[in-house]
């Protein structure tokens, strides 16, 4: 599986993993219960591990930390239950979503206990010795991830309700979405572990770049992968109507002919599985995917040298690593994808 390839080498990940497990035991009920279920087992824990290894970057104990990642993970998983009501996926993690589960109104309501349990977690970093002026700040950082994730979540819906086909528009939804928590993890991680603004900077930068591969990498899934691996619904984007960026692009390079048959693929009106090997087709044909892949092979390589602002050291190495492992890691695309991913960045460490 995709979390157990990248988890390979990151024994931040393990630690974060052991902390969930004892913070969630097995026998919970009530709402309790969904949140567990949707914790554990876990994703690949990627925005955990940026918060550990950007304080360690910075020069700070991620250990420190470790209650702030875990409250990156609260508040990812929390978004993650909220999409799935919001378009109706039933499969998350190869698992039925706690909506589908255990009913609309009790999912909302471990979402939302998870958000608020983000902010516990950031001031329980004060106990174990970072300074309260560091945590106000982190409680900033997060408090604007999550207006800018509400802000993308609302641009993707205007994009989707009028099928506009614009690069432009797609990376700010991305900016704002996707990118918010893997910004808030390694702005948090920088500001706990006492970084200065240029290293602050840096890891903000970073992040945007991140999000950008590794969501056009999971824009992929539904054409390179199959449900198992993708741990979610192939058809979910087409049945939603929702145009990512291998469609975009599609639009953009075909025809007239092709364009209607993109919009009618993206009506709803259709059976979604008959809609989604049509429109891979199309972006086979036009050259979508490799382009996309691309794409997000330049927002990886300016994710690692975005790094070259921060002081060389094992955090910073990790980082870099990441860049290189958590986009190749999402459609488990085959070798092929890795590679390229692995070429873009001058490394090969992807194993």
């Amino acid at each position: 599986m995709a979390s157990e390839a990248f988890a390979a080498g990151f024994p931040l990940r393990d630690v974060v993993l052991r902390e969930l497990e004892r913070r969630w035991p097995a026998g919970a009920t009530g709402v309790e219960e969904v949140c567990r279920d949707a914790l554990l087992p876990p994703g690949k824990l990627f925005r955990p591990c940026l918060l550990l290894a950007s304080a360690q970057a910075v020069g700070g104990d991620p250990m420190k930390a470790l209650p702030a990642a875990i409250a990156a993970e609260y508040g990812h998983v929390a978004s993650l239950i909220h999409d799935d009501i919001i378009d109706a996926d039933t499969v998350r993690r190869g698992r039925p979503a706690a909506h589908r589960k255990y009913g609309a109104d009790e999912a909302l309501i471990a979402g939302d206990l998870l958000f608020f349990s983000v902010f516990e977690g950031l001031a329980e970093c004060r106990d174990r010795g970072i300074p309260a002026e560091r945590v106000v700040d982190a409680v900033g950082a997060i408090a604007r991830a999550g207006t800018d994730l509400g802000r993308g979540q609302s641009l993707e819906a205007r994009l989707t309700g009028s099928r506009v086909f614009e690069v432009g528009q797609y990376l700010e939804m991305v900016r704002l979405k996707t990118a918010a928590l893997f910004r808030a993890a390694c702005e948090i991680g920088g500001i706990l572990g006492g970084g200065g603004p240029s290293a602050l900077a840096a890891l903000v930068s970073y992040a945007n770049h991140l999000g950008v591969a590794f969501q056009v990498h999971d824009d992929l899934l539904p054409y390179i992968s199959d449900t198992d691996s993708a741990g979610k619904a192939a058809a979910s984007d087409i049945r939603n109507g929702r145009p990512v960026l291998p469609v975009i692009l599609a639009h953009r390079e075909s025809g007239d002919a092709a364009r209607r048959s993109i919009l009618d693929c993206l009506s709803g009106h259709g059976d979604p599985t008959e809609a989604l090997a049509v429109l891979g087709a199309i972006l086979r044909t036009s050259g979508a995917i490799d382009a996309s892949l691309a794409l997000a092979d330049r927002h990886t390589r300016a994710a690692v040298v975005a790094l070259e602002a921060l002081p060389a050291g094992e955090g910073r190495d990790l980082l870099a690593e990441f860049a290189v492992r958590a986009p190749a890691a999402a459609p488990e695309a085959g070798s092929d994808a890795r590679a390229r991913t692995a070429a873009a960045t001058g490394g090969d460490r992807l194993g």
